[in-house]
């Protein structure tokens, strides 16, 4: 299972947060159990703080190609930049990590 498969999966089950500014709060909280943002956002200082806030709380990051695909897996009619696993559910995201 790929992981907006995942996404999709937990976005049914459990809860996420979507779009950087949802994101990063979520992350500063310390409610984010994974985060998920695209590569292919442009211009890339939209996300490129997300890895690093991460790293600092100790939330594990996924970097996924797409963010139209990034979108579709999160429920949502346009693209997104990132999304936050608030939570999984009885989805097992631990291969994620």
């Amino acid at each position: 299972m790929d992981t907006y498969e995942i996404i999709e999966k937990v976005r049914k089950e459990g809860k996420i947060e979507k779009g950087t500014n949802e994101v990063t709060k979520a992350i500063e909280r310390g409610t984010a159990k994974l985060v998920v943002y695209a590569a292919d956002v442009e211009p890339k200082e939209i996300v490129h703080h997300i890895p690093l806030l991460c790293k600092e709380k100790g939330i594990h990051c996924v970097e996924v190609d797409n963010k139209k695909k990034l979108g579709i897996a999160a429920g949502l009619p346009v693209a997104t930049s990132s999304i936050a696993v608030i939570d999984a559910g009885k989805v097992d995201i631990s291969h994620l990590k």
